[in-house]
């Protein structure tokens, strides 16, 4: 590789019957420590085999759940049985090759160095070692920038940036916006720094709301520089493209969506593109803005701080010897994340 930097069907109950579904619900949450039995993944999709696939890669966001600064995702109950799966569904696929981290990884405020304990305590200790024995290709949200050494001052004391690809405990972020060529599987990795979608609801909250939006503003015109660029001049089959915010927040940047929506590469040859964002907490396609004939998915249903859709989990990526590329689903019961009334959480 080469790197350049720059739910349920929520059916009510009632009476004595409440108590015999809770206590039903209860067997399989409390008695499996895999949490197993609060997924909402489809039974009748088809298993993975030798199908032509030559990777997979999953995907996840806003997840760094944090016991005293949270929203109605009440307990690390939900963040842990989605790592829980990914774990299984790791282990299914056998290839995974990365994961994409789409930001928001340590609520409320981010991490302060590269010794700060939340690593341990909101990453290390939640994803197995299986689910981290890959790089986690990363950027960062609005949240993760609030105590970030780096928002007042200069990238080089940032405590997520790691050009390291190799140090497997932390994640690999070369810079605020970044690429990485996988030659091998004919894809490119685009990673974006778009928190000038919200700096007026970030910078007011740190320690130097001036430099913080000069810093940002800086940062959002080298992504755009970084993105056009490699729009023109990547040759890979497919591109994927994440930053912490989904399509819809680019309603000021129709050139980024029109881009977005290209189906060529230098030469005309066909070029697929999947595009990934966070920042509001579900898993979906139905409240992004369409980038046709491309792919484009809401992916910040992680468990870290709300629900604000019933749709909670992560993504499974399948990069095929023909070019294609698939994504779909894995999702937890909402009522293992979301409130709900008939359902026990710890």
């Amino acid at each position: 590789s080469k790197l350049l930097k720059v739910g349920s069907s929520g059916v009510m109950v009632q009476g004595p019957w409440l108590w015999l579904s809770c206590f039903l619900g209860l067997r399989g949450v409390i008695g499996d420590p895999s949490l197993g039995d609060v997924s909402d993944s489809d039974p009748s999709a088809s298993p993975d085999g030798p199908d032509g696939r030559v990777a997979s890669f999953l995907v996840l966001g806003d997840w760094g759940w944090d016991p005293v600064a949270h929203g109605d995702v009440r307990s690390r109950f939900c963040q842990k049985a989605i790592a829980n799966k990914m774990d299984e569904t790791f282990q299914e696929l056998g290839d995974v090759k990365f994961v994409i981290n789409v930001g928001d990884s340590f609520y409320p405020s981010g991490v302060f160095d590269a010794e700060d304990e939340q690593w341990d305590s909101k990453w290390r200790q939640v994803y197995s070692a299986q689910v981290r024995s890959v790089p986690w290709y990363s950027v960062y949200g609005n949240h993760d920038m609030l105590g970030d050494n780096g928002t007042c001052s200069d990238e080089a004391f940032a405590a997520q940036i790691n050009d390291n690809i190799k140090d497997l405990d932390h994640f690999f972020m070369p810079g605020y916006s970044w690429f990485l060529e996988h030659g091998d599987l004919d894809l490119e990795i685009l990673a974006l720094d778009f928190n000038n979608l919200w700096v007026d609801q970030t910078c007011p909250h740190t320690a130097c709301e001036e430099e913080c939006r000069k810093k940002v503003a800086e940062r959002a015109d080298a992504a755009l520089d970084l993105f056009y660029e490699r729009m023109e001049v990547s040759n890979a089959s497919n591109l994927i493209v994440f930053s912490h915010y989904p399509t819809d927040y680019f309603w000021a940047y129709p050139d980024v969506l029109g881009n977005l929506s290209r189906a060529t590469r230098p030469g005309g040859l066909e070029r697929h593109v999947e595009y990934f964002g966070g920042h509001r907490h579900n898993v979906d396609q139905t409240s992004t803005t369409d980038i046709s004939p491309n792919n484009n998915w809401l992916v910040g249903g992680g468990g870290g701080w709300s629900c604000d859709g019933s749709e909670q989990g992560f993504l499974v990526g399948k990069l095929f010897d023909d070019g294609r590329i698939e994504t779909r689903p894995v999702l937890v019961h909402r009522c293992a994340c979301c409130p709900c009334w008939w359902w026990w959480r710890p």
